[in-house]
């Protein structure tokens, strides 16, 4: 208990040192900060469980081993034990867990560095059991680094069942890595300075305090459950320790040669590593020719060295010869590379430190022939946290390890001497850490960051937001609010009080209304959820990706104070990440700058609201004016014809000079024929460097409600679905988007436009013509395929059909839904509540087809080239069209695959 005591006041002291101002203590104690205590405290205590499992396993199995040679030769029994368990290790390895292979804290590293390195349960269980075995067979290896690797596996699977943050699961791996460093040498401020020195550098108080805590439990389960092995505090050490002013110069030695020998050590490893890959064996057969080549060697060696904890405590003792302590440094040596070369699961800090010890005694033993004054002890101790620093490029963790293990205080000046120096030489010779060294060998790169790396944390909820957002008002009605849901495609809506946020409603919420008996007239504050969780503008990403996480929620309010200024949702960040990759591919030279308007004409404003078309085909742009003209007349819109002339990046589009001539031309068509429909027609040419930005600029310019645009059906540019402007306004723009892809029979409609002039039948009827007939046009838009899947966005291609059908003679509408063959009973309660839905709304021939097929666009194409169809209208999302760009885009497989126009609509967002 008196050790708990002493350990409780070095951690709290150092906590105490951090000097946490008042808010960020409060901070800590926030849900989130509990949710990380709470794991933290796991963590610590798992990973204690397993240190204190490893030991004793291996313990067992290395007495056995050595009782064993006792009893039959040793030149037989040793090398078989080796060779069958370095075997049995290797395939444990190779057949369930590849990952688990060496000491495993450069793959923590990698972790870390958010690399594609899998760390779980499973790797965690076999590097456990093939640590055991690969120690127990007598590799000399050490058991420290796979308990920093088993922590920090249990903490990647405790994040994966408990959703998080990429932050906040980085912040967990490490404290289980410290965690498993502290029960390993019972030294919890060493378990937290391993993590700020060599694995996160990272000050933030979440990353201290979960350290701390995880490291601390660590090493009081490993103490409590694992006895005294690894407490070097013995009568013998403390009597012959100190340290005098005339030693300095032989514990400079000491580092110097610590420092050299440690950077051959780390370059051995290398070259045996090296040699291992020439041999062309599987890992079980390199582990197994380990395992027999150690026993070989060991055999012929004192009986001593079959124990490795004995041999480091009589190099600490002080009662062997310096002739032993030189055969015990080599022979470590060389078999500590012959074992970590293999590949077997073990690690370099116990080796270090024996091998620290041995060459710490030579010294020692020199200066006591030399001056008699100090004791080859220290100098061992010293030599423990000199060899260490100058392998792991940690200094500050090798003296906390070495101290937290003696508890002397006669040792701090000798080790602070040492270890110093020899990280200072061991980097002169081969700068950078083993383990990133080691990472670079295995061809894990880690200055090579993925473009996204911290993204999540620099991006702040502000810059990503949704500022215009449809609220509610919470003395609304809830007969108004059914009214305003059966409205939008949104399944929930904030719920606001003088423009403050007050609550949430959702279409949960709605669906109780029935349950709870309450009246039409009632408020919609008797349902909503009063205070819901919300973020702020300066939140990052990161914070804001683990609230959705971890409360399974689509989107979340951005507030200041109460006053709602926005909110953001899981398909922003997506567009973020997206964004950023794609900006840094294909923004190359001067930076874009705004397009410039060179031509305009204006109608009266007479409209409930705008659409825009982009006319860029002089031989699609009719066709496309026609579906405006149905879909304005429809609505009520005006239409915003625009069309951009791009110029170079070199040149600004203020100054370029450019020919409007054709344009004017196609412009005044379209102005011609608003004029015969009754339909306000505005015109603009726009200059600029790109035709997004300049699309983007002009919906946002003149307050759009609809965007039309024809698509040539082909994408030549890498990772883009519909190609590069399409995709970047599907995704970026705030109204609704109908994207169209003449087919063949379509394009022959500029020969017949003089024939839907209002002078013949057979066409549009002018808006002011109430109760005439409304002839239909030219195009040759009869039969119409529509595939559904109940999503919002299907909904709204449905709106559009009755705009849409007077573009037809004799319409015959097909609605479809796609069922997987595995789908016993398929659900068709949408597809037949759509049918009903257009058969109300429309005088056209309406059929519902349930289809069976693995793959939805497969089955769409057959059927509509099956059928005929002229149309295939589909809805598709932007967070659909992003989440598939790897796996396929739906829409855009069936848009190439059919012959026949495709309209393709994607709401507001």
């Amino acid at each position: 208990m008196n050790y708990l005591r002493v350990l409780s006041s070095q951690v709290l002291s150092f906590h105490s040192k951090l000097k946490f101002p008042n808010s960020k203590l409060k901070a800590f104690f926030q849900p989130r900060r509990r949710l990380a205590i709470a794991e933290a405290c796991l963590i610590g205590l798992v990973s204690g469980l397993a240190a204190v499992l490893f030991k004793v396993a291996v313990g067992a199995l290395g007495a056995w081993r050595v009782h064993a040679s006792h009893f039959l030769p040793a030149w037989f029994v040793l090398p078989a034990i080796g060779l069958s368990f370095g075997l049995l290790s290797g395939c444990l390895v190779e057949r369930l867990a590849p990952e688990a292979a060496g000491s495993g804290i450069p793959f923590v590293k990698a972790a870390l560095a958010q690399f594609p390195i899998p760390l779980n349960l499973r790797v965690a269980l076999v590097k456990l059991a093939s640590s055991i075995i690969a120690l127990g067979s007598g590799l000399t290896l050490g058991r420290q680094g796979p308990t920093v690797h088993i922590g920090a596996a249990v903490a990647a699977q405790l994040s994966h069942w408990v959703p998080t943050s990429p932050d906040h699961r980085r912040q967990m791996i490490a404290a289980g890595a410290g965690a498993g460093l502290a029960a390993g040498f019972n030294a919890p401020i060493a378990g937290v300075l391993f993590i700020v020195e060599e694995l996160l550098q990272d000050l933030s108080d979440l990353t201290l305090g979960t350290a701390i805590l995880a490291s601390f439990i660590g090493a009081v389960v490993s103490r409590l459950l694992g006895g005294r092995s690894l407490d070097l505090n013995l009568n013998i050490t403390q009597s012959q320790t100190s340290f005098f002013a005339q030693e300095i110069p032989f514990y400079l030695l000491l580092g110097a040669l610590a420092g050299l020998l440690g950077a051959m050590f780390g370059k051995g490893i290398f070259t045996s590593l090296a040699l291992y890959r020439r041999l062309k064996l599987s890992l079980p057969l390199r582990i197994g020719l380990a395992g027999l080549i150690s026993g070989i060697v060991t055999s012929f060696l004192p009986t001593t060295f079959r124990d490795n904890t004995g041999l480091r405590e009589s190099l600490l003792a002080g009662g062997v010869s310096w002739e032993m302590a030189a055969i015990a440094f080599v022979a470590q040596y060389i078999l500590t590379l012959v074992a970590c070369g293999s590949g077997a699961p073990g690690g370099l800090f116990a080796p270090s430190l024996i091998l620290g010890s041995g060459l710490g005694y030579l010294v020692g033993f020199v200066q006591q022939a030399t001056l008699n004054v100090g004791s080859p002890t220290t100098y061992a101790l010293a030599g423990m946290g000199a060899f260490f620093s100058a392998v792991a490029k940690a200094p500050i963790t090798a003296i906390v390890i070495v101290f937290e293990m003696t508890m002397d205080f006669n040792l701090v000046l000798p080790l602070m001497i040492g270890s110093v120096v020899a990280y200072l030489v061991s980097e002169k010779i081969v700068r950078g850490s083993l383990h990133d060294r080691l990472l670079v060998w295995n061809g894990i790169e880690l200055e090579k960051k993925p473009t996204t790396d911290g993204l999540l944390s620099t991006l702040k909820a502000a810059e990503v937001m949704q500022r215009r957002v449809e609220t509610l008002t919470s003395n609304m009605t809830l007969d108004e609010a059914v009214q305003a849901f059966s409205r939008s495609h949104h399944r929930g809506f904030p719920v606001v009080y003088k423009e403050k946020l007050v609550g949430i409603v959702t279409q949960t919420d709605l669906a109780g209304i029935v349950q709870r008996g309450l009246p039409g007239n009632a408020p919609l504050s008797k349902i909503m959820t009063p205070k819901p969780m919300t973020v702020n503008p300066t939140d990052s990403l990161g914070d804001v990706l683990y609230l959705l996480n971890r409360y399974q929620l689509s989107r979340l309010p951005v507030t200041e104070g109460r006053k709602l200024i926005g909110i953001i949702t899981r398909a922003d960040i997506i567009r973020a990440q997206a964004d950023k990759l794609n900006g840094e591919s294909v923004n190359i030279g001067p930076r874009p700058e705004p397009s410039y308007c060179v031509y305009q004409t204006r109608s009266p404003a007479v409209g409930s609201g705008r659409m825009l078309v982009t006319i860029a085909n002089p031989q699609t742009a009719p066709a496309l004016l026609q579906m405006a003209a149905a879909i304005a007349r429809d609505r009520n819109y005006e239409i915003e014809c625009l069309q951009v002339i791009s110029v170079p990046r070199s040149s600004a589009p203020t100054q370029t000079p450019v020919s409007t001539t054709k344009s004017r031309r196609l412009l005044r068509h379209a102005e011609k024929l608003g004029q015969d429909w009754q339909i306000p027609v505005h015109t603009q040419i726009r200059v600029s460097h790109d035709v997004a930005p300049a699309i983007l600029e002009t919906i946002k310019e003149r307050h759009i409600n609809l965007l039309l645009m024809g698509w040539k059906g082909t994408s030549i540019t890498p990772g883009r679905v519909f190609g590069d402007v399409v995709d970047t306004i599907i995704r970026q723009a705030p109204c609704e988007v109908v994207l169209v892809k003449m087919g063949d029979e379509s394009l022959g409609v500029r020969e017949n436009i003089a024939a839907n002039s209002p002078r013949h039948p057979g066409t549009l009827a002018p808006r002011h013509r109430i109760g005439t007939h409304s002839p239909t046009l030219s195009l040759c838009f009869n039969r119409w395929l529509v595939p559904i899947a109940g999503g919002p966005n299907a909904q709204q291609a449905l709106q559009l059909l009755p705009a849409l059908i007077s573009l037809s003679k004799a319409p015959a509408i097909e609605l479809a839904q796609v069922f997987h063959p595995s789908t016993l009973l398929p659900d068709t309660a949408v597809l037949e509540k759509s049918a009903l839905f257009l058969s109300r709304q429309l005088s056209a021939s309406v059929t519902a087809i349930p289809l069976r097929s693995s793959s939805v666009s497969d089955a769409v194409i057959d059927l509509a080239q099956a059928d005929a169809c002229d149309v295939v209208i589909l809805g598709a999302s932007r967070e659909g069209l992003l989440q598939q760009v790897m796996k396929g885009n739906i829409p855009e497989a069936i848009a190439r695959g059919v012959k026949s126009t495709v309209i393709l609509v994607r709401s507001a967002q």
